[in-house]
């Protein structure tokens, strides 16, 4: 679901507690390594058209009695940016000051 390291998702509580985690993580593992002067951050991406996207469109769609492919479709309707990401829109910062942080790649979903 898209932003679930923001928000909690319906149907979706165990995968929406796993990224709120990986938030949590993220931020202790930069706390610890800042002593190497290593910096830990994670990328949060939206809707990503690959497979994994599929599994997940099966658990709204079962739910909502949408056929297959009619969740990520309702969900993408809400990307400012008009599309679905691709793996290759996640890309990495090349920031030497960038720590503990959570960066959203979502095309503007969060917020809608």
């Amino acid at each position: 679901m898209p932003g679930a390291t923001a928000r909690p998702f319906p149907l979706l509580g165990p995968y929406s507690a796993s990224k709120w985690a990986v938030r949590g993580l993220t931020q202790a593992a930069a706390m610890e390594w800042a002593q190497h002067d290593i910096t830990v951050n994670a990328y949060c991406p939206g809707i990503v058209g690959t497979a994994m996207w599929d599994l997940i469109d099966e658990r709204p769609a079962d739910h909502e009695g949408l056929r297959k492919g009619a969740a990520i479709q309702k969900y993408s309707e809400l990307i400012h940016l008009g599309r679905v990401s691709v793996p290759e829109d996640v890309a990495s910062t090349d920031s030497d000051h960038m720590t503990e942080q959570s960066v959203m790649i979502d095309g503007g979903i969060q917020f809608s």
